[in-house]
């Protein structure tokens, strides 16, 4: 059985390399959609493949530090990096071009990361992430699955290549949280949200 959560958020970003001269030169912003699609052969105590509540803790946080941010990507130019970090509380620097196919690897990566360290406490059994879409306009998206996500055809998406701002770890509820993940130190669903 499959299930779908959404989630929002504003970002600005530049991709390097691209076709399009307006989307390659000058910073610009999108309001993204982000969908998980999780799956399980299994239901918990709710009948429930995974509670929608408990996608509300650590997964949100982490796609939610991309709100209200600029995303670098951190092979572009130097000086533009270090500007952009100056002039910007909030970003998110990442080790691939920021586009909605990398987006969608990259946050595979990272809420798979999450699912397998987590320690269910409602009998959720065998919860896995099928595919992530994201959704960077209206008419237009792109979808990873676990294939494309860890393809080293696409490049690979090294969580420690990835850097949250300062701002950005502060308003997590534990900002350690992203150092924790790498560390692989588990994560605890709660009884209740």
């Amino acid at each position: 059985m499959k299930i779908r959560k959404m989630f929002r958020f504003e970002n600005a970003h530049i991709v390097r390399g691209c076709t399009t001269r307006r989307c390659s030169r000058s910073i610009h912003g999108h309001s993204y959609r982000v969908e998980l699609i999780l799956s399980s052969s299994a239901l918990d105590r709710g009948q429930m493949v995974y509670d929608f509540g408990l996608t509300k803790g650590v997964i949100k946080a982490f796609i939610d530090s991309f709100d209200h941010a600029i995303t670098l990507w951190s092979g572009d130019d130097p000086q533009y990096l270090e500007d952009m970090k100056r002039w910007s509380e909030r970003w998110v620097q990442i080790p691939v071009n920021p586009s909605a196919e990398q987006y969608a690897r990259l946050f595979f990566v990272l809420v798979e990361r999450v699912l397998k360290q987590t320690k269910m406490v409602n009998m959720e059994s065998g919860v896995t992430l099928e595919r992530v879409i994201v959704h960077e306009t209206e008419t237009g998206y792109a979808e990873a699955d676990r294939e494309d996500a860890y393809s080293p055809v696409f490049g690979e998406i090294d969580l420690c290549g990835v850097v949250f701002s300062q701002r950005v770890k502060e308003e997590w509820e534990n900002p350690r949280m992203f150092d924790e993940l790498l560390e692989g130190k588990s994560f605890v669903n709660p009884d209740t949200v």
